[in-house]
């Protein structure tokens, strides 16, 4: 899979798994930053989005720095899936 298909997906994915039922995903820039600017996510979509790489993907992501590094944006989520899922 490419990036941006990657990218595609992943946006259906977050809109879907936080409830985010206004936003499209055309809606989404993929290099904003999907918490306090962009989205404005919060701490409990983290989790979610943890889970979301857990279950889609076969990642987890144990360090809470690196969590914040990969759930940056929707880009760096993809950046990260392609070079750790086992699943791609």
């Amino acid at each position: 899979m490419d990036k941006e298909n990657l990218i595609e997906q992943l946006k259906a994915q977050i809109i879907e798994a936080l409830s985010l039922e206004d936003v499209k995903p055309a809606d989404i820039d993929p290099n904003a930053p999907l918490f306090v600017e962009g989205l404005g996510l919060d701490s409990i979509d983290a989790l979610e989005l943890i889970l979301l790489l857990e279950k889609q993907y076969g990642i987890k992501v144990e360090d809470p720095q690196k969590r914040r590094d990969v759930l940056q944006s929707v880009a760096s989520m993809a950046d990260y899936i392609l070079t750790h899922s086992p699943k791609l």
